[in-house]
């Protein structure tokens, strides 16, 4: 059960996973109304993460010493007036321009709402809390994506983008009701704030969570084709394997949440990366088999999420100086790994290779961020030792 003060946070999360995956069930339906190609409206969810690259630190450097409930109010505002201008857009080029300025709320929600979570939690359950927060994400991939396809499929992409900007604005009254007041944390400037860039342990959780995850995302980018052509499943069954995707998504993240606050986040991070590695291996080897393919989506995306709690502990122990601009990196890091993830997986295909050899692709990036954070835990040590 969520916790009456972090439901806001719940329900941000829920919006802000909406806008960005719903995006690749509606394509073709924004494509046919905007009069323009696929890979145009491709171009659209690449506008949105770069909004999220640029958004979370720029946001958040200016804002994060300011109340918290305040930031998030008027993050969320921001996220409900520019989904609602993408529903309106009359072609590509403000559909691209309002996309963008869609996502610059959303890493810096998250940046300020995990900190926000940690001073809510009870003792010892930090990160239990930061996976309340992130099961709004993981709950748009159940119900949110399904129901944002069905209706652009059926009536209109454009209500898909007003139901989002609803959602931000009851997330911004919620999120005023329950949220209790904070006073901004005090700061030297953003000079000052912009020193935990100095710290190369900062600079290393940014690189796991960036190559990491691209493992992710690199499995997830080919999984239609790879379930149509190599699993021999029928187009029409991929919202329903996707479903089970984002069920996965939902139990990882609580799972993730209690694992994170019983060991440390880096151990954590550690375990998660490394049956990452052995899961992608399996999506490789077992890809012609329908019952492993199912039972795989569900361990993949139940993996992936698992992680997102340790990596928030794990940004915001390295930047105590400026924590919340720390925490905002984490979803920069992300989406980072999101573009990573679908440019090195297309690599194999454009060399003829099969629609299961993004997979090892996928290995290969989770196996680069095990070994970041084998070479963390190392440094640390090293450090403990020399005190």
């Amino acid at each position: 059960m969520i916790k009456k003060s972090l439901a806001p946070l719940a329900l941000g999360g829920f919006g802000i996973g909406m806008t960005e995956f719903v995006m690749m069930g509606i394509l073709p339906d924004i494509a046919t109304g905007l009069n323009i190609s696929i890979p145009q409206a491709g171009y659209l969810i690449s506008a949105y993460a770069v909004g999220v690259v640029v958004g979370a630190p720029t946001l958040v450097s200016m804002l994060g010493h300011r109340p918290p409930r305040g930031v998030l109010v008027w993050f969320m505002l921001m996220f409900a007036v520019f989904n609602a201008l993408s529903s309106f857009a009359p072609d590509f080029y403000t559909m691209m321009l309002c996309r963008f300025l869609a996502g610059l709320p959303h890493g810096a929600f998250f940046g300020v709402g995990a900190v926000v979570a940690t001073r809510l939690a009870d003792k010892g359950k930090e990160a239990a809390a930061l996976a309340s927060m992130f099961s709004g994400l993981t709950l748009a991939n159940v119900v949110g994506v399904p129901a944002g396809t069905w209706l652009g499929h059926n009536m209109s992409w454009r209500f898909v983008f007003l139901i989002v900007a609803a959602i931000g604005l009851a997330t911004a009254f919620m999120v005023q009701k329950f949220i209790p007041w904070f006073e901004g944390k005090q700061r030297a400037g953003l000079a000052q704030d912009l020193r935990i860039f100095r710290n190369p342990k900062l600079w290393l959780a940014l690189g796991i969570t960036s190559i990491g995850t691209g493992g992710f995302f690199a499995w997830l980018s080919y999984i239609a084709p790879l379930l149509t052509d190599v699993t021999h499943v029928h187009a029409n069954v991929i919202p329903l394997i996707m479903i089970v995707v984002g069920v996965g998504m939902t139990a990882g993240v609580q799972f993730g949440g209690k694992l994170a606050d019983r060991v440390h986040p880096l151990r954590a991070i550690t375990i998660l990366l490394a049956s990452m590695i052995v899961l992608l291996c399996l999506n490789a080897l077992l890809a012609s088999s329908q019952v492993a393919m199912v039972v795989l989506a569900f361990l993949v995306g139940a993996n992936a999420l698992a992680l997102g709690p340790s990596i928030q502990m794990l940004l915001i122990e390295h930047s105590r100086e400026a924590e919340m601009l720390g925490s905002s990196l984490g979803q920069s890091g992300f989406n980072i790994g999101n573009a990573l993830g679908a440019f090195l997986g297309s690599i194999p295909l454009t060399l003829g290779y099969s629609y299961a050899s993004p997979q090892w692709v996928a290995a290969s990036l989770a196996g680069a961020g095990l070994l970041l954070s084998i070479a963390m835990q190392a440094h640390g040590r090293r450090v403990r030792a020399l005190a």
